[in-house]
């Protein structure tokens, strides 16, 4: 009889924790309790010091990486230093096989020759696991479907495959039996959002419900999010709105393709006027002056392909926003603000991100789509218009599998061909093994110059490297 390895199972993070004298454990804790405590379902954040009976140790946020605590916001460091003296101490938290699961469901993935025992295996996880586990099902047959979702029998327990569940404080919901959801990537989401900057414009080509759209846009990122199935968009703007970040996610339901495409067209300035009006909600109605920002920017958000990009929530994030877009002008900035929140004073509490240009930049192009993501990078042969774009190209993060009858030569031969440009400095990401002979990788790089494309008086040509 075969043993099952729980060995396999499990996943280790290597995180930050704050020794601190055992009876400050619960004021810490209210301290860090808005995105700097880790917060994991089942997961206790604060836990014994191994090393004194009189400590605790209080596990931080996956999102909190510097020893100095620099992560951590200014106001709230400052007023844990009042409150004792805490030691940065490294802390391994090992998740084990009885930790996996999605929400109230058991996802099974049974091999053909443990397919007649189908049905006594789930009953025992079901028994074993309830209430916690409320519905068990098992993956039939391979992923075919363009949305690559895949099909489950339920064998045990309710038939609803909508669940809840955490990763890095967010909180995503999801039907199991419509959208994609791989609880094993939850260190790659986090190793990626880390690399991004608040401020910083991301473009997330297949989105999926939100895995790095929603923590980006925590981390007060501008994010374009897209993905070709309806249902994964339809929980994507839910799971926006649970996290309380819809004023950063953008969201589309188109080729990825196309969507990339409309990103880059520059509007047409005599339209933005019209466009905005035509998307005006009722539920935030306020004049135009008062709408109005000194530069004449505060719809550039919505301007993005007017006839193509049809979603009303970018144009009632614009509304909401308070901020002037000029950048370099900090000092006016501020009084703009001041002015606006005092007129305003019927808006939104949140002000939202400074409004952005897609044409003009952009930081980072997730690509997370494994199987195929690499056939995507010819829409960056010519995307960018030198006319336009000001600052760094982007950084592009494209998913795909390795074969062990592979190399990264090869992957990066075809990703160079299909991009007709040559990669500079290619950073390839082992994620995970996938199967004995197949692994997971991110391939990161920057979009090379030959890339972008510049106008002449008949035609476009490109920029030679």
């Amino acid at each position: 009889m075969e043993k099952l390895d729980e060995s396999k199972f499990e996943q280790r993070l290597q995180l930050l924790a704050l020794r601190i004298p055992r009876e400050l454990a619960s004021a810490v804790t209210r301290l860090l309790r808005s995105g700097c405590l880790l917060d994991m379902p089942r997961v206790k954040p604060v836990v014994e010091d191994p090393e004194s009976d009189k400590h605790r140790l209080v596990v931080l946020s996956e999102k909190i990486q510097s020893p100095d605590l620099s992560d951590i916001p200014e106001q709230v460091r400052n007023s844990l230093k009042q409150l004792c003296s805490v030691d940065v101490v490294p802390y391994t938290l090992t998740l084990g096989y009885s930790y996996w699961s999605a929400g109230h469901v058991a996802h099974l993935n049974i091999p053909d020759d443990l397919l007649v025992y189908k049905d006594v295996i789930a009953k025992v996880i079901y028994d074993k696991n309830y209430p916690r586990i409320q519905t068990v099902a098992n993956k039939v047959g391979a992923i075919s479907n363009e949305f690559r979702v895949p099909k489950f029998e339920i064998l045990a327990g309710k038939n609803d495959m909508v669940t809840e569940v955490k990763q890095y404080g967010a909180t995503f919901k999801l039907d199991y039996g419509l959208v994609y959801w791989n609880s094993r990537l939850e260190h790659e989401h986090i190793r990626l959002v880390s690399l991004f900057e608040k401020g910083d414009v991301i473009c997330d080509m297949f989105a999926g419900i939100g895995p790095f759209s929603v923590p980006a846009g925590q981390k007060g990122c501008i994010v374009y999010a897209n993905d070709l199935n309806p249902d994964s968009v339809h929980y994507l703007k839910i799971n926006a709105k649970i996290n309380k970040v819809e004023d950063y996610i953008f969201t589309q339901n188109m080729d990825a393709r196309v969507f990339m495409q409309t990103l880059m067209i520059a509007p047409d300035p005599e339209a933005k006027s019209q466009f905005a009006a035509a998307n005006c909600s009722s539920e935030e109605t306020v004049s135009a002056n008062e709408h109005s920002m000194p530069n004449g920017n505060h719809n550039d958000v919505q301007e993005i392909c007017q006839e193509s990009l049809d979603d009303s929530s970018v144009v009632n994030t614009a509304k909401r926003r308070q901020e002037a877009s000029n950048e370099g002008d900090v000092a006016c900035q501020e009084e703009d603000v001041n002015q606006t929140k005092k007129r305003n004073n019927k808006k939104v509490k949140s002000s939202g991100p400074l409004p952005v240009k897609p044409w003009e930049h952009i930081d980072h192009v997730v690509m997370n789509l494994p199987a195929s993501a690499l056939q995507f990078l010819d829409c960056f042969s010519g995307l960018v218009q030198k006319r336009y774009w000001k600052g760094s190209l982007p950084w592009i993060h494209c998913y795909c599998f390795i074969r062990s009858s592979e190399s990264e030569e090869l992957i990066l031969c075809e990703a160079q061909n299909k991009l007709n440009a040559k990669i500079a400095e290619p950073i390839f990401h082992r994620v995970r093994d996938v199967a004995p002979n197949k692994a997971m990788y991110c391939l990161s790089f920057r979009l090379p110059m030959e890339c972008l494309m510049e106008e002449t008086e008949d035609n476009v040509l490109p920029v030679d490297g």
